[in-house]
């Protein structure tokens, strides 16, 4: 009988072993999702990062998925309806969302300067000043960050609507402009600007003229979820943003290895690794970094900034006069993870 029970003892000691080995007492990780604003781009790369690296699982998160987009506006969207808990997006698209009653919020602004332009192909289209563009064939998505930034800057510079003709496309739409189906288009310098030069003939062959060049004071994208999600799991949020910040850093360390990552996880991707490594080399020379990212670290939304973003699309009739210059981020998550200031 006492053998018996020895034996018994043992076998289920050995099963409690075994379990435990298996990871089965393990904590149980949470399940997220995240909406990217459109087609993988180097700016997306800390997500990948975080996944591949075990930054989200060390911070006991599972990204189940990381959704391709179709823009800013239906990303912003999806999250605010919990169809995704963490997404991508235009900072000035999400202050435009907020007033649509898109219950979202920023929580980094990965962009530090408005990467948007208004570009054209220089042979047959030379642009150097956004009086240029009066007169021009535009061809423009009819909603989402690219034509918020449109508006935008021609209101910056005494134009509107009216002094263009507009074409409407649906993205990718940089065919329209290598086709001369249209004048000129908005697009990103770390995004179309890599893709469009390669297939126009290289290196300085389009007309690039940034907004920020021109009165277009704005941040540029960044990472958000919904207002929701703070009030209900701020301790999920923090540990995201512990993991994405963590990435952030490794992807401005390592950019070819960022690179390889993305590749990796989105094998179709492989052919186009060329163009990702010019986006990041773009986005690490002109957009990630910024006085307040030195002193407060990667990601950091500035009070005065955000305000400023929110006046300049206010002036520009892009945002109505009663819109909040405070409201729409929260940047507690950002500062209690103590990024590396870069």
């Amino acid at each position: 009988m006492k053998a018996t029970s020895k034996f018994l003892r043992c076998l289920i000691g050995a099963g409690v072993a075994m379990l435990m080995s298996s990871g089965s007492f393990a904590q149980k990780l949470d399940d997220v999702s995240v909406q990217l604003d459109y087609v993988v781009r180097s700016d997306h790369a800390m997500f990948f990062v975080a996944k591949e690296k075990g930054f989200f699982a060390e911070n006991g998160i599972n990204v189940t998925a990381i959704r391709k987009g179709t823009g800013s506006t239906d990303a912003l969207r999806l999250v605010a309806n919990g169809n995704a808990d963490f997404g991508f997006s235009d900072l000035p698209t999400l202050m435009v969302g907020r007033v649509q009653t898109l219950p979202v919020v920023a929580l980094a602004a990965v962009n530090q300067k408005s990467p948007m332009a208004m570009l054209s192909v220089k042979s047959r289209k030379p642009i150097s000043t956004p009086a240029d563009l009066k007169g021009m064939n535009i061809g423009v998505h009819s909603s989402g960050s690219t034509y918020i930034f449109l508006k935008a800057f021609l209101a910056a510079n005494g134009m509107s609507l009216a002094d263009i003709k507009q074409s409407t496309v649906a993205p990718p739409y940089e065919s329209f402009l290598l086709l001369g189906r249209v004048d000129a288009v908005p697009g990103y310098i770390n995004a179309e600007v890599p893709e469009l030069e390669e297939k126009a003939g290289g290196p300085g062959t389009l007309s690039i003229v940034q907004g920020s060049d021109f009165g277009y004071n704005a941040y540029g994208s960044g990472v958000f979820t919904s207002e929701k999600m703070i009030a209900q799991k701020p301790e999920l949020v923090q540990r995201f943003m512990n993991a994405y910040l963590k990435a952030f850093d490794y992807v401005a360390a390592n950019p070819k290895e960022a690179v390889d990552i993305i590749v990796k996880l989105n094998p179709e991707y492989a052919p186009k690794s060329g163009m990702l490594t010019k986006q990041l080399q773009t986005n690490l020379a002109r957009s990630f970094f910024s006085d307040a990212t030195k002193e407060k670290g990667l990601g950091y939304i500035a009070a005065q900034q955000w305000k400023s973003t929110a006046e300049t699309l206010i002036a520009q009739d892009v945002l109505p006069k009663t819109a909040s210059l405070t409201a729409g981020y929260d940047a507690r998550f950002q500062e209690a993870a103590k990024p590396t200031r870069r």
